[in-house]
């Protein structure tokens, strides 16, 4: 049976590998050339005999200066590392213990917090950005003074209660497929709880953690509807980058556009080169499981 099996399995294989190498090399050409045009002047962009496809003559790299100078998308990317990274602390800082206690614990109403956290998933926050601003600008005007309104931790905060439900979802499918022998033989030791968390379950959760941080990271620091709405000095990546695109092509200045697109874009990749390997370890072991 196994004879007759084989040439199935050979063309199958063939198949997927013939498709995942055109997915690779779809997502591989796009970023390279965006890398590639980010150094060229703007002549070899226009006119005739251009190749677009050519390595760039000479590799300019005043198109990233003028970017972080003029555009002032280093502004723009300090603000969005500063509300990324608070938004991260305080996702986990909140939704860690939840997640914990939630697959843990059995207590009155455990399932009515699972079933809010649950209706939690199926709201979209830029149907409510609008109540959102309204709210925080009245706020203002019964200080007298703009706090709430352009505050990188407000923004921080509102990023990270929007994203609970999802985290706490994930932390809790990963956190219920544990084994209880590591708790009991904790709290025979004379662990506390807290301590049993932190120390025991927080540690073997760390695949999960990983995928959850990598997740809203890439949401957090792509967001644009929210940022837009609510801040106006302090803008985020994604705001300088609207702006500094709509600029440059208006003034046809490809090269400087491309090395915007770049400086978004390198953290994400570098970020998700770091934790590749462990958030394979998350999705495969359960953190993406019901």
């Amino acid at each position: 049976m196994n004879k007759h099996k084989k040439p199935g399995n050979i063309v199958s294989k063939v198949v997927i590998y013939i498709a995942l190498i055109v997915l690779a090399i779809s997502i591989i050409v796009p970023v390279a050339w965006v890398f590639m045009a980010s150094f060229k002047q703007n002549s070899e962009f226009i006119g005739k005999g251009t190749n677009p496809w050519a390595l760039p003559k000479k590799w300019f790299v005043q198109n990233y200066q003028v970017a972080f100078q003029d555009a002032q998308m280093g502004e723009f990317l300090f603000n969005t590392i500063l509300v990324t990274v608070l938004a991260l602390v305080l996702i986990l800082v909140i939704a860690l213990p939840a997640a914990y206690v939630l697959s843990r614990f059995k207590f009155r109403g455990n399932k009515i917090l699972n079933i809010i956290f649950m209706a939690g998933l199926f709201i979209n926050v830029n149907y409510i950005v609008v109540p959102i601003f309204l709210m925080l600008s009245d706020w203002d005007t019964a200080l007298g003074f703009q706090f709430f309104l352009d505050n990188r931790f407000i923004l921080a905060l509102i990023y990270a209660s929007c994203h609970l439900p999802f985290t706490i979802y994930l932390l809790s499918s990963y956190f219920k497929t544990l084994p209880r022998g590591f708790e009991e033989a904790a709290y025979i030791d004379g662990c506390s709880y807290f301590k049993t968390m932190v120390k025991i379950m927080i540690p073997m959760a760390k695949p999960s953690i990983i995928t959850v941080l990598l997740f809203n990271f890439l949401t957090f620091w792509n967001e644009y509807i929210i940022a837009y709405t609510l801040m106006d000095e302090h803008g985020t990546l994604a705001m300088g980058l609207k702006n500094l695109m709509a600029v440059e092509r208006t003034a046809t200045n490809y090269g400087i556009m491309y090395a915007g697109l770049v400086i978004v874009m390198l953290p994400v990749l570098i970020f998700y080169i770091c934790v590749q390997k462990r958030l394979t370890e998350g999705m495969t072991l359960g953190g993406l499981k019901g």
